[in-house]
């Protein structure tokens, strides 16, 4: 087990820890160049896995770091999204600028929802964003002058300063330098101030209160970045998906997004790119599922002669339109009860067991009952 030995203040300032982590960064960059090398057949699954990337750091921000739980978010990627495609196609804005535009626009919006919903917690506070994506759904689908309504709108390849982004491996590395931007800047930012100042109102807001905090302050402010964030994921989002309607940005996604977060590991960078992971690739494997899973079914129970019967009834039970919300929500309730921690907690649990390795005790990440006066208040 390694102990770290601090000597200098200008340790706690640094991005890394320590030399062997930011070597493990340093690997993983390279395998990441290297990975269109391995798979280049899924390299549009892996770009939307850096987008959904920082759509759960965006909400990582609202609801890991701050305490702020919102179910809006697939309205902030849908103002984003639109916000892009009108200032590169209609005002034909630089590609840069625009996405500058639609982070600032997407960050008003994170502010106008967040000055209401500053005396809302828990519940009403999910409640409200809840409203909110609904409202901002039916005007996508009814402001036709802006976003073709039902109809939707094409997108167009990116463009940066003339060079035209047209191929998939391009696009990838596109997004894995915004996902490698956003997560510095976010890790820079909770070291800051404002960053405690988020952690302090998650932890409790009466003691961060009577430490000077305004909470009122700091909760806009994480709406606002929160917001932006998403503003910069729905530019990536609207090349990727080709087309814009509305409908894409409903509720479902917004649980998506939530489960992002909750599944990755609530409070923690890596939980975002973890969920990321788990989100975007789920599709896929339940995807390979539906046609793979009848075909097993049916070679297992031929055996006892029901292959066909039992083929039909797993086959039509795995095309239901419906299967996949439902995945999602037991998953979400599976974790919840058994790993609340998420697949990064479940990662630090593996790595302290080979540390202390055989000292390891059972108790270690057992939850304690027992809370801070403050929160006796409430």
């Amino acid at each position: 087990m390694r102990f770290i030995f601090k000597t200098d203040y200008a340790q706690d300032l640094r991005l890394f820890r320590d030399e062997v982590q930011r070597n493990w960064y340093w690997a993983l960059l390279v395998g990441l160049l290297v990975l269109p090398v391995l798979v280049p057949d899924y390299l549009i699954d892996i770009s939307l896995v850096f987008i959904y990337g920082l759509c759960g750091l965006s909400l990582m921000v609202l609801a890991g770091f701050t305490g702020l739980v919102s179910l809006g978010h697939a309205a902030f990627l849908g103002i984003g999204a639109y916000a892009h495609v009108f200032f590169t196609q209609d005002l034909h804005l630089p590609w840069l600028l625009s996405v500058v535009l639609s982070a600032a626009i997407t960050a008003g919006a994170g502010v106008v929802v967040g000055l209401p919903a500053l005396r809302m917690t828990g519940i009403y506070l999910t409640i409200a964003t809840l409203a909110f994506a609904l409202i901002i759904q039916e005007v996508l689908t009814h402001w036709d002058g802006f976003t073709n309504g039902l109809l939707g709108k094409a997108v167009e390849k990116p463009v940066i300063f003339g060079y035209r982004v047209g191929t998939d491996l391009e696009f990838y590395f596109l997004c894995m330098i915004f996902l490698g931007g956003g997560l510095w800047l976010t890790r820079n930012l909770l070291r800051t101030p404002t960053g405690r100042a988020w952690v302090a109102i998650r932890d409790s807001e009466i003691a961060a209160q009577s430490m000077g905090v305004n909470l009122a302050l700091y909760k806009t402010i994480a709406f606002a970045y929160s917001a932006a964030l998403m503003g910069v994921a729905g530019a990536l989002f609207s090349h990727q998906i080709k087309f814009l309607a509305p409908d894409i940005f409903n509720i479902l996604l917004s649980i998506q997004f939530l489960l992002m977060v909750v599944v990755g590991g609530l409070g923690s960078l890596h939980g975002a790119v973890f969920g990321a992971i788990f989100v975007a690739m789920l599709p896929v494997m339940i995807s390979e599922a539906r046609d793979t899973v009848p075909v097993w079914f049916g070679h297992v129970f031929a055996l006892f002669g029901a292959g066909d019967a039992v083929q039909a009834a797993v086959d039509r039970f795995v095309k239901q339109p419906g299967l996949e919300p439902g995945i999602f929500g037991l998953i979400l309730v599976l974790f919840i009860l058994f790993e609340p921690l998420g697949i990064y907690g479940r990662w630090v649990k593996i790595k302290v067991y080979f540390s202390l390795f055989p000292l390891y005790k059972r108790a270690t990440f057992k939850r304690q009952k027992s809370y801070m006066k403050s929160e006796r208040l409430r």
